[in-house]
């Protein structure tokens, strides 16, 4: 079992605990598969890619030119911004789980987050448009979703992060996804206690 973590706060943890939650959830969660995988006598590998120490480039219109002229005529630097993202495809592709760290930033994912989505999410290679319709290519995968929010945002029409998550992972074939809620951080210290505490229990209860 090939685990990638992918770590998308602009803040980094600290070795004092400080710095991003969703990070130190997400190592959580991830500590705990790698038990399991240990007390099933199952070999487990991990790869953790962290957005905030390797940041992707974002899709500007020298990054589309190149992904849309043929490989046999891209420049040299055309051909390098192509490799960074066909790198993260191939990271993906070979991970049997998936474990996404994302805090809410005004609303939305952060945008660390959606230069790695827009990275990876490629017609003909990770999705195939067919006369049914899309088809997402990387299917097979468990993918594990920390969520962590300032406020209390879970089944309110004020939640915009997981329909887009569940659509954009799903359009890429990634249909097994669980999301775990840490809310209420930024209420102060009771709401910020209870919000970890009750994220802390949907991980215990987690297994793949």
């Amino acid at each position: 079992m090939k685990i990638l973590q992918i770590n998308s706060s602009a803040r980094r943890l600290q070795e004092d605990g400080q710095g991003s939650n969703s990070t130190r959830l997400a190592n959580e969660l991830v500590a705990g598969l790698l038990s399991q995988a240990q007390a099933q006598t199952q070999a487990a590998e991990l790869e953790v890619l962290d957005l905030a120490v390797q940041p992707h480039p974002v899709l500007d219109e020298a990054a589309l030119q190149a992904m849309f002229t043929p490989a046999e005529s891209r420049s040299p630097a055309q051909a390098e911004r192509v490799a960074l993202d066909m790198a993260l495809v191939e990271q993906l592709r070979s991970a049997d789980v998936l474990v996404l760290a994302v805090p809410m930033i005004n609303f939305g994912v952060p945008a660390q987050l959606k230069n790695w989505i827009d990275a990876v999410a490629k017609a003909g290679v990770t999705f195939r448009y067919t006369a049914n319709g899309p088809e997402g290519l990387l299917t097979g995968k468990k993918v594990f979703v920390v969520l962590t929010r300032g406020g209390i945002y879970r089944d309110q029409a004020s939640d915009t992060m997981v329909p887009y998550l569940r659509t954009v992972l799903g359009f890429l074939g990634m249909s097994d996804v669980e999301f775990i809620y840490a809310e209420g951080l930024a209420m102060g210290p009771e709401s910020e206690a209870r919000g970890l505490v009750a994220a802390r229990e949907q991980i215990a209860a987690l297994s793949v």
